[in-house]
């Protein structure tokens, strides 16, 4: 129950997160479309951010907040963790400011690097450049955001954390909008691609405003002092460089799908991006808020040396990790067109523009499963201080998908990109599970793999249903804003209806602890599906 309610509170604020998102980029399509301006802002938007997830939300928070957990429930409690959390601050702050001066400076060659197909464009290259040092600094601005947010998660205080990303996609909108205000009719879109890349910027200021606060709210007071490499900030640091890996596959396919996407027609990287919100919704909401919610309990069982307890966690999470997520893409694969034309296509972006998004979604959604499994088993690892098997795992993984990029890309261009990232995540995923089968770590027994067998069921029975439903509404899908959002809640009521029904009657639901949960608010005792 504290894996749910952790994860309700997480989920819940990274939902509205992805909501405001998922504004932001259909305002983005309709004001920018899919051009030059469009491109050179995504590449620049894809730096900062990726970099973001890769190492501040991905290797830093893995490595850091398992050594900071024990810290806490150790022997020195507050003082011994607020000590450490203070001497890597003082490391962090000065590592951050290097690195993104340094990459500011070689801006064009990064640049270069992920799109020199840019230089062949008159303003193209010139204008990503610019752009992307523009919105560069937020990389260390969240950064920190991303530390403060792992002292207070180890608390178990996760809402400011995920309520951070909200003011980024807020402040996003704010850009788009002042710089359609800016453009005027008949405008150039650099100047709305101007305004959105400084709202980038102003953003990271802001969220790491409102995490000091958040931070003092809590009583948590970390002060930045003067730097020292003491024996457990060399510890962290020897961790989280194969962390970068471990945790970060998805982040890091990012950039070889951003090199791919540049080299194919103007416009492709900016529609994978779009495709990739829609991928985002679910796997933001389940992935994000089951990887931040594991990490810190599975530590405080593997401390204890709670064996039980940590295989029980692990089990609960990926039934709840598949609950979500195998329904969630079969609609997203059959239902593709419909939401991709009812809140993408209009304005400057075109039908037949739409119609490729829509198959780049139903490509990446075949790997949602296992993005969103990968948050559930790589913290059995790093709360060990195991950072060097999924290393191992993930470079392999990258390999593959590189390898499968050079036959797939030409032949199928964008699409044929988003279904080699699907393939080798999955890859990576069955990977993962292996090893910890091995060592004993996790091993799904029965009760747990039949569960989901029968989700799989419940979930093509859904896909069906909607498959039926979905011409028959197909004139509501470009019409008025009211008939798209009827057409759709029409199609999404159906589908959960459907699924719901059918997982009920296959048993892919546990009746028992369902009504548990209903005849008490108390917290009972998790349903150990490692048994």
């Amino acid at each position: 129950m504290s894996l749910v309610r952790n994860v309700g509170t997480i989920g819940g604020l990274t939902a509205v997160s992805r909501v405001f998102g998922f504004v932001r980029d259909m305002l983005l399509a309709r004001v920018l479309g899919a051009g030059l301006a469009a491109d050179a802002f995504q590449l620049a938007f894809v730096l900062p951010n990726t970099f973001r997830r890769l190492f501040a939300e991905g290797a830093f928070s893995v490595a850091f907040v398992p050594m900071y957990t024990r810290a806490l429930h150790g022997p020195g409690g507050e003082e011994a963790a607020e000590r450490f959390a203070n001497d890597v601050l003082a490391v962090f702050v000065w590592v951050l400011l290097g690195f993104s001066a340094l990459a500011m400076l070689a801006m064009p060659g990064l640049v270069w690097l992920l799109a020199s197909e840019y230089l062949d464009v008159p303003g193209k290259f010139d204008l990503a450049v610019a752009l992307s040092r523009t919105a560069f600094p937020y990389l260390g601005l969240v950064s920190l955001v991303a530390m403060l947010s792992g002292v207070l998660n180890a608390h178990a205080r996760f809402a400011p954390g995920a309520f951070v990303p909200v003011l980024l996609n807020l402040v996003l909108i704010a850009g788009i909008v002042t710089g359609y205000v800016l453009r005027g009719p008949g405008g150039s879109d650099v100047v709305v691609a101007w305004s959105v890349a400084v709202a980038v910027a102003a953003a990271g200021a802001i969220q790491l405003a409102y995490m000091a606060w958040a931070m003092r709210r809590a009583g948590v007071r970390l002060r930045i002092g003067a730097p020292r490499l003491t024996p457990e900030v060399r510890r962290l640091g020897r961790l989280i460089l194969p962390a970068t890996f471990g945790a970060g596959i998805y982040q890091i396919s990012q950039f070889v799908d951003t090199f791919f996407a540049t080299s194919l027609a103007q416009g492709s990287l900016t529609l994978l991006k779009y495709a990739d919100r829609l991928n985002q919704m679910p796997l933001g909401i389940v992935g994000i808020a089951l990887g931040t919610a594991i990490l810190p309990m599975l530590a405080r069982h593997i401390q204890a040396n709670d064996d039980a307890g940590a295989q029980a966690l692990q089990a609960n999470a990926v039934e709840m990790a598949t609950l979500l997520t195998l329904p969630a893409a079969a609609a997203l694969a059959v239902c593709a067109p419909a939401f991709v034309t009812a809140f993408f296509v209009g304005g400057r972006m075109s039908q037949a523009q739409g119609d490729v998004m829509a198959a780049i979604v139903a490509a990446l959604v075949c790997g949602l499963p296992a993005y969103v499994l990968v948050k559930v088993f790589q913290p059995a690892f790093f709360s060990r201080e195991d950072t060097r098997t999924p290393v191992r795992i993930a470079c392999a993984a990258l390999a593959i998908n590189i390898a499968i990029n050079f036959v797939v890309v030409p032949r199928f261009g964008i699409v044929g990109l988003a279904g080699a990232t699907a393939f080798t995540s999955s890859l990576n995923v069955v990977a993962l599970y292996t090893v910890l089968h091995r060592r004993g770590w996790f091993r799904m027994r029965w009760r747990l793999a039949s569960r989901i067998i029968r989700q799989l069921a419940a979930s093509g029975v859904m896909a069906l249903a909607l498959w039926a439903l979905l011409p028959l509404l197909a004139n509501y899908y470009s019409g008025s804003a009211s008939e798209r959002i009827g057409a759709l809640a029409l199609l999404v009521g159906a589908g959960g209806v459907v699924f719901f029904a059918a997982a009920w009657l296959v048993g892919a639901l546990d009746k028992g602890h369902l009504a548990q949960l209903r005849r008490s608010r108390s917290a009972p005792e998790p349903v150990n599906l490692s048994e």
